[in-house]
């Protein structure tokens, strides 16, 4: 099946569906004169995957995908009814984001460079993958564009979780674009500068960079909150949920105990990331990142951001763009944007794709 465009919607309100490692996020908004208004947000944690193998005895994918399954649920269920379209996100290692330049083509020709491009430029068979791509005039005699390609194995599993749950997966984004979307959905355009924005989460961190050159820089890498929890609870001899409970939690008194282990689990995330902005610095016509917003549901821990401000040698701030977001729903989906909304940017990026 060709997952290139499952459908064209772009105006009808749809739910913005983040499903990730550990816990799932949805957020419907409205646009209208005022700007953008949240009408409704859940969030619901995936369960581990031991507690339904040890009482079921199921294997360790069909346990998580279970758990999935139910954690959509609960978000679809505490957001009411309204609607059953979604749009979805996905990233990772099956997911490419890249620019390209060509000689001045026709349009007849721009869809057969693209897809030849896609076979030298993406880690896995472009062959067996979604390929598309957007054009950004130059004024130059070149034809230059962004090319995004996922493969058809990714788009497909998002799109099956969604149809379990009675959900329908309208439009497909890519979580590093979407965060892009939202932040310039939310920006004033003459106070745009070269922003990043870090998403940390449970098994994934994703870079998106938007630079003066208009044209969007997105990498996703395969170390996330969970690595950083497990190296941790290693290092103390302490279970990952007893950790968790510890960086989530309001003891400072107990997180200044873990201060050392802490910062040596995230060092890698730290080089990771460091080594990233050096690289975009080198791309043609980039300009240097100013500011560093982090978002994520990692992002939540206290003294995560304040770290990451001391050793990227950029200033990093924590990212909830439910603070220029109003909120037209009741008070239970206004403590979830006050309480996790930088842990539901993603999802919100995707809620902007409806309007």
């Amino acid at each position: 099946m060709d997952w290139k465009r499952i459908l064209d919607f772009t105006k009808t309100e749809v739910l913005g569906l983040d499903i990730g490692s550990s816990a799932v996020k949805v957020v419907r908004l409205r646009k209208d004169d005022g700007g953008y208004a949240v009408t409704a947000a859940g969030f619901a944690e995936i369960a581990p995957t031991t507690s339904f193998c040890e009482v079921n005895g199921g294997g360790e994918e069909d346990n998580n995908h279970q758990n999935t399954i139910k954690a959509i649920r609960e978000c679809f269920e505490s957001v009411g009814r309204k609607t059953k379209l979604a749009v979805c996100g996905i990233s990772g290692p099956e997911v490419a984001v890249r620019d390209f330049v060509f000689p001045l083509l026709s349009t007849e020709e721009i869809d057969g460079a693209v897809s030849f491009e896609a076979t030298q430029v993406c880690p896995f068979n472009a062959a067996d993958s979604a390929v598309d791509y957007h054009l950004i005039p130059n004024g130059d005699d070149k034809t230059r564009g962004i090319l995004v390609a996922a493969t058809n194995a990714l788009i497909k599993s998002k799109v099956q979780l969604t149809k379990e749950t009675a959900l329908k997966c309208v439009l497909m984004d890519v979580d590093g674009l979407a965060l892009l979307n939202c932040f310039n959905g939310l920006t004033d355009e003459s106070k745009r500068s070269t922003t990043a924005i870090l998403n940390v989460g449970g098994s994934g961190t994703t870079v998106a960079i938007m630079g003066g050159n208009g044209r969007p820089f997105v990498r996703d890498m395969t170390f996330g909150g969970d690595n950083i929890i497990k190296q941790i609870a290693a290092d103390k001899g302490i279970s990952t949920e007893d950790i968790k409970g510890i960086l989530f939690g309001d003891s400072t008194a107990v997180q200044m105990e873990l201060h050392n282990n802490f910062e040596k689990a995230c060092q890698r995330l730290i080089v990771d990331v460091s080594e990233t902005l050096r690289y975009y610095a080198t791309q043609e016509q980039s300009t240097p990142v100013e500011k560093i917003f982090v978002c994520g549901g990692f992002a939540l821990v206290r003294g995560f951001v304040e770290l990451l401000n001391r050793r990227l040698g950029v200033e990093a701030v924590l990212w909830n763009p439910f603070e220029k977001i109003r909120c037209d729903a009741g008070q239970q989906f206004g403590d979830i944007v006050d309480k996790r909304g930088p842990a539901l940017a993603v999802a919100a990026g995707l809620a902007m794709r409806s309007v």
